[in-house]
């Protein structure tokens, strides 16, 4: 009979432990906020057959929920040509380039703040800082605001990518650190990216 109590007992506290973990994860839930709010607005409005009302809803509200995070770079690669579309472009098979051939980044933004206009326009705006640097820490080169961005549309569009070109003509032969800054104007933020790079007679 002691072994068949110890038997009962465990599975009396591996039922507790379940019930327990089934309240937290509903106190989760319930707690879970806008973003899961709208994912089950947009269930429920799938299920009706509104499937353009359900992709508005969850698009509405992954835009605001988006400039809750932190203003970061989701992908930054050199790439062979000027990218395409978002996710449309050919990453550069390793980061040497030929005397005066220039530097082409693809960069994806996450984060970015967005600010409705008085003609119910949404609009972000942002502009982006490089410095060139050597291995050891010395700056060759540097400009800010070296180029301005805009982005306005009626909603908040979120696969939100730019391509930077820059010229190096007149670098040595050598290896080289790239660093961008891209600053969110409307949010006040900034966030940066480095890429090492070589310049190789081929």
């Amino acid at each position: 009979m002691q072994g068949q109590a110890a038997i009962m007992g465990r599975r009396i506290t591996a039922a507790l432990l379940a019930a327990a973990l089934a309240a937290v994860s509903a106190a989760t839930v319930a707690r879970a906020g806008p973003l899961l709010d709208a994912a089950r607005e947009a269930e429920s409005k799938a299920a009706a057959g509104d499937a353009v009302g359900a992709y508005d809803t969850i698009r509405d509200a992954f835009g605001a929920f988006s400039m809750t995070l932190p203003f970061s770079v989701g992908k930054a690669v050199f790439v062979s040509e000027r990218p395409k579309a978002y996710g449309a472009y050919s990453p550069r098979p390793e980061p040497v380039f030929k005397p005066g051939e220039p530097l082409i980044t693809y960069v994806e933004l996450i984060g970015l703040t967005w600010k409705s206009s008085d003609d119910s326009l949404e609009q972000a705006n942002f502009s982006v800082d490089f410095e060139i640097s050597e291995p050891d820490g010395k700056i060759l080169a540097a400009q800010k605001n070296f180029g301005e961005f805009t982005s306005t549309g009626l909603v908040r569009n979120q696969e939100l990518f730019t391509h930077l070109t820059l010229d190096i003509t007149g670098a040595e032969p050598g290896d080289y650190l790239l660093k961008y800054t891209i600053n969110d104007l409307v949010g006040k933020r900034f966030t940066s990216f480095e890429q090492k790079f070589t310049v190789r007679d081929r």
